[in-house]
């Protein structure tokens, strides 16, 4: 009952007719939208509808919530959810935004137990419960370019993603059972590769950050696949044919 109600509020939500300030938005902080087809474009603003409807935003640090945030924002969070089955990432309740870098306790324990000592500057990060962070100015930024193969808020949503099941270790739901073979298999592959040449300081196409762990590489794995996706392609085809599974989308053709 709950989720059927559910989906009919989500229906009305997405009938809705879009502000065209909203758009204007868009399409001035996240060109990526601009190379999408009309049926896609329309699917993402009825997604983005939904996710402000959903999502409560918070400023930190003296920044202002503006429509331009929340709109930003969705719009790339929503570019994730294209084509597929989504529950607007469910565990996630509130996004606070920092106007930049931020700072956060940092490093690793010393051998004796003692806790870290000194603070490390984030752009943003996912909690595995309710909350996910971001800096603005690199929202802006990672929207702006969208070649350069980094992206705050796709990195960060990509966690989310991968969260759903209850663990951040590089493989969120896939919809079918019969994929995750596969998918541990090639991403197993390709995240080794990149820790053997990040140890040997070879050039990588995929950040050598998507070395330190798993759900690491999934999150700049996705980064790659949206901005430099047919560079990944061609490199590595068999990590390509597996996020294109996932996320139903084939970006490399976009800009054929």
């Amino acid at each position: 009952m709950f989720a059927w109600l559910r989906r009919r509020r989500r229906d009305a939500i997405r009938r809705r007719e879009f502000p065209a300030a909203w758009r204007t938005i868009i399409e001035k902080n996240v060109p990526y939208v601009a190379a999408l087809s009309p049926e896609d474009r329309q699917e993402l603003v009825g997604h983005v509808q939904v996710f402000l409807a959903e999502k409560r935003f918070e400023g930190c640090d003296g920044l202002q919530i503006t429509d331009e945030v929340r709109v930003t924002i969705a719009a790339q969070a929503c570019v994730l959810l294209l084509h597929r089955q989504t529950d607007y990432y469910p565990r996630l309740v509130s996004i606070l935004v920092y106007p930049t870098t931020y700072l956060v306790p940092g490093g690793r324990r010393a051998a004796d137990g003692r806790p870290p000592e000194g603070e490390q500057a984030r752009l943003g990060e996912s909690w595995s419960r309710d909350v996910l962070v971001l800096a603005w100015d690199s929202v802006v930024s990672g929207a702006s370019d969208i070649r350069d193969g980094h992206n705050v808020v796709l990195h960060e949503f990509a966690h989310q993603l991968d969260q759903e099941d209850g663990a951040g270790d590089g493989a969120p739901i896939l919809p079918r059972r019969s994929m995750y073979v596969a998918w541990a298999r090639v991403l197993g592959h390709d995240f080794d590769q990149l820790v053997r040449d990040t140890e040997r300081h070879h050039r990588t196409l995929i950040d050598r950050y998507g070395a330190t762990n798993p759900a690491e590489f999934f999150a700049v794995a996705t980064e790659t696949f949206f901005e430099k996706p047919r560079q990944l392609r061609s490199k590595h085809p068999a990590l390509y044919g597996q996020l294109q599974a996932f996320y139903r989308q084939d970006p490399a053709e976009l800009r054929g």
